[in-house]
């Protein structure tokens, strides 16, 4: 059956979230290389989704614009040059487009690509009941596992992986420190980290979010904001510090914190900035302690492969505070920027009635 229009999600302004507007707009059609997807989940992310709508977030965004990384759903149309996938496949869809031409895509580091464009910022998203991707940019969603719990695997836990063993090569019995450990990022930091036999401190803004990240399997949990944060770990660590942080936050409020937590020859690890992004640095204990800052924007498809397979096999918790029909969309962008305090991912279901 044709599917000529579909219910969207569309910004013709950056601003509040009043700009988000349902309207009827033309469904897509695959390119040769591309599928369409029924959409049935879609997260709404901070960077990608909140400051993109308010400001474009200092990346070339067109308008009109629809939002949404990282949508799952069921497989409608197949582009003429796709082999692999048909009409009913249940796929989610990793964001990150790679050039493929660029001396990083050449050399293989797939996750460097210096000149990747992202679904939901620099083409339209999942904000909506049909989107079209690249067909290498789908992934099969394991039997079992339902579209909301793909969509947050893979948007998150591929970097986790990517931070642990690509980036940091955590070994057992290392003790790694995850700043923001209740976020979608730092949580699935806390359950790859214990996989890998690391002793885990989750370090998160308020007791409730301490707590949730304990039940993830940390083995200690500290309060950064009720509690000076490297004085804490060291009490852990008998002094030492940690191997790993994991800081993905950003906030030079806590960035101290989480620096002086390293013990010697420690590496700290970071993708994100919901902090602000500015933050001092001692060098002088950079080069006595012989600490190593690593950036670590971007994964390989090896990061989402063993992020669903982790998640199909049960060894990943997925934290969803809640999921709600397309309408919601402005009404649960305002919610998330009120309250910083909730726990897990806010999900968009273009199936549900309002």
């Amino acid at each position: 059956m044709p599917f000529p229009t579909m219910r969207a999600i569309v910004m013709e302004s950056f601003g509040e979230p009043e700009v988000l507007k349902l309207v009827d707009v033309p469904a897509p059609d695959p390119a040769p290389d591309e599928l369409a997807v029924a959409v049935e989940a879609v997260s709404i992310n901070r960077s990608f989704d909140l400051l993109v709508r308010r400001d474009g977030n200092n990346r070339d965004v067109v308008l009109p614009h629809v939002l949404g990384a990282d949508p799952a759903g069921t497989v409608v149309a197949v582009g003429a040059d796709v082999d692999g996938y048909s009409p009913g496949d249940r796929v989610t869809v990793s964001s990150t487009i790679r050039c493929g031409n660029c001396r990083e895509c050449r050399d293989g580091d797939e996750a460097a690509c210096r000149r990747s464009v992202h679904i939901g910022v620099d083409r339209w998203g999942g904000y909506a009941e049909r989107v079209a991707v690249p067909a290498s940019n789908a992934h099969r969603i394991p039997e079992g596992m339902s579209a909301a719990d793909a969509c947050v695997i893979v948007r998150h836990a591929p970097a986790a992986y990517n931070q642990l063993i690509d980036k940091t090569a955590l070994r057992p019995g290392e003790w790694v420190l995850v700043m923001g450990a209740a976020g979608a990022l730092g949580s699935f930091c806390v359950q790859v980290a214990k996989a890998l036999d690391g002793r885990v401190i989750a370090a998160a803004g308020s007791d409730d979010r301490v707590e949730a990240a304990l039940l993830l399997g940390a083995d200690h949990g500290v309060n950064y904001r009720a509690n000076d944060l490297a004085d804490t770990v060291r009490g852990i660590t008998d002094g030492e510090g940690v191997d790993v942080v994991c800081e993905n936050i950003g906030d030079p409020g806590l960035w101290d914190g989480a620096f002086d937590s390293m013990a010697q020859r420690g590496r700290l690890v970071t993708m994100g900035a919901h902090g602000g992004g500015r933050v001092g640095l001692d060098v002088r204990k950079l080069y006595a302690k012989r600490l190593r800052l690593i950036g670590s924007a971007g994964v390989t498809k090896k990061n989402i492969d063993e992020s669903l397979a982790a998640g199909s096999r049960g060894a990943l918790t997925v934290l969803i505070d809640s999921i709600h029909p397309l309408e919601s969309a402005a009404a649960q962008h305002r919610r998330l920027e009120a309250d910083r305090s909730i726990v897990g991912k806010v999900i968009l279901d273009p199936t549900l009635a309002a």
